[in-house]
């Protein structure tokens, strides 16, 4: 059995940013609009009009203040309210395989390799655009990798979800190195008419490239000790759209049901004490006390969330050093998330350093992936 490294991450942020402030003038008059044209059946109580959002009810609700996407100018035209992306022939390049080569290229760099060097790649995201070709293998041919490559959906735990097989394939000899592809174009599949949460996603793609610890030269190698992974079927987070969709009558209409759909306090409720305890019980069968981690790099979907599945793992209250937040300036990325926190806050940590990776969301489901920094050789 081999042991198994994070020996490099690459990130691809879209040029476009949409603060609060763009996203509640644009949301609010898409509100007044609607209430407008629906004024009869509002004032007869057939209908319920659409309330206004703003800043403050963002920021304390999330701790969002900004997010990046593919396109601002169709979420925010009222009349719109969707990204507008160009479509592509099949011979162009996938936009999802696109991000993806971009942020695999600067993980490749910073491990130190080269596409000869990796035997697999793993697209692992909430969302695909197409249920085939895979967009893995798209990747894998953009890049120039040989050996085999596939897609994998756990919704936002999917990240973690991809380093536990992509460990799990080194570790029994499978692959020499193995890149893990992130790409998240969540505006395409959000809500943005709906205010309870039109403010939570953005887009971005992230990568990991995992290699033998034993070969790993990068400056920033974490050596993969443990991972768990775990679900329990929910429907607090949905999205009812799929191939099935045109086989019934009327399905193939606009429906809210079409997108992210949750029920932001039951999954607040059930998932924190579920994925604290998972962590708990990890570390602990692990033989990792709470007070020897160095770093914890948590799912980006709320702020409240995480500051108190934090406390409940760490017995207090953690600094920002200790659990470091991006959704401020991200939003909720979905799987990229937590990559994202490792990516930007792990590589001023010393050699010997503990640390805990863990996604969670839709499923629902969730992922720990306990590692070490290897020392620079």
């Amino acid at each position: 059995m081999y042991r198994v490294a994070i020996s490099g991450t690459g990130l691809f942020t879209p040029s476009e940013v949409i603060t609060n402030a763009e996203l509640v003038a644009a949301y609010n008059a898409y509100a007044e609009q609607q209430n407008a044209a629906n004024f009869a059946a509002i004032e007869a109580g057939e209908k319920q009009p659409l309330p206004m959002s703003n800043e403050e009810f963002i920021v304390k609700a999330s701790g969002i203040e900004r997010r990046y996407v593919m396109d601002k100018t169709g979420v925010l035209d009222p009349n719109i309210m969707r990204p507008v992306l160009r479509e592509r022939s099949d011979d162009e390049l996938s936009i999802m395989a696109e991000i993806s080569v971009a942020a695999a290229k600067e993980a490749l760099e910073k491990a130190g390799r080269t596409a000869e060097d990796v035997d697999a790649v793993i697209c692992a995201a909430s969302n695909h655009e197409r249920a085939y070709p895979a967009i893995s293998i798209e990747v894998q041919q953009a890049l120039g990798i040989k050996g085999f490559a596939f897609d994998m959906n756990v919704a936002c735990s999917s990240a973690t979800f991809g380093i536990q097989a992509a460990a799990d394939m080194i570790r029994s000899g499978s692959a020499r190195a193995i890149l893990m592809v992130n790409p998240e174009i969540t505006s395409g599949h959000h809500e943005w008419r709906d205010r309870d949460c039109h403010f939570i996603f953005g887009d971005v793609c992230t990568a990991v490239l995992l290699e033998r610890a034993e070969t790993a030269t990068s400056s920033n190698a974490w050596e993969i000790l443990s991972t768990r992974c775990a679900t329990e079927f929910s429907n607090n987070i949905r999205n009812n759209n799929g191939f099935l969709r045109r086989t019934r009558e009327g399905h193939m209409q606009d429906r809210r049901d079409m997108q992210f759909m949750q029920e932001g306090r039951r999954v607040f409720k059930q998932v924190v004490p579920w994925v604290a305890e998972l962590m708990q019980s990890h570390l602990a069968d692990e033989g990792v006390k709470p007070e020897e981690l160095d770093r914890m790099w948590l799912h980006q979907a709320n702020k409240s969330m995480n500051d108190l599945i934090g406390s409940r793992v760490l017995g207090r209250e953690p600094s920002r050093e200790e659990q470091p937040n991006v959704l401020q300036e991200y939003a909720n990325t979905s799987s990229a998330g937590s990559i994202i926190a490792f990516n930007k806050f792990s590589d001023d940590l010393p050699a010997d350093s503990l640390g805990v990776i863990c996604s969670f969301g839709a499923g629902y489901s969730a992922g720990s992936v306990i590692v070490k920094k290897l020392a620079t050789a």
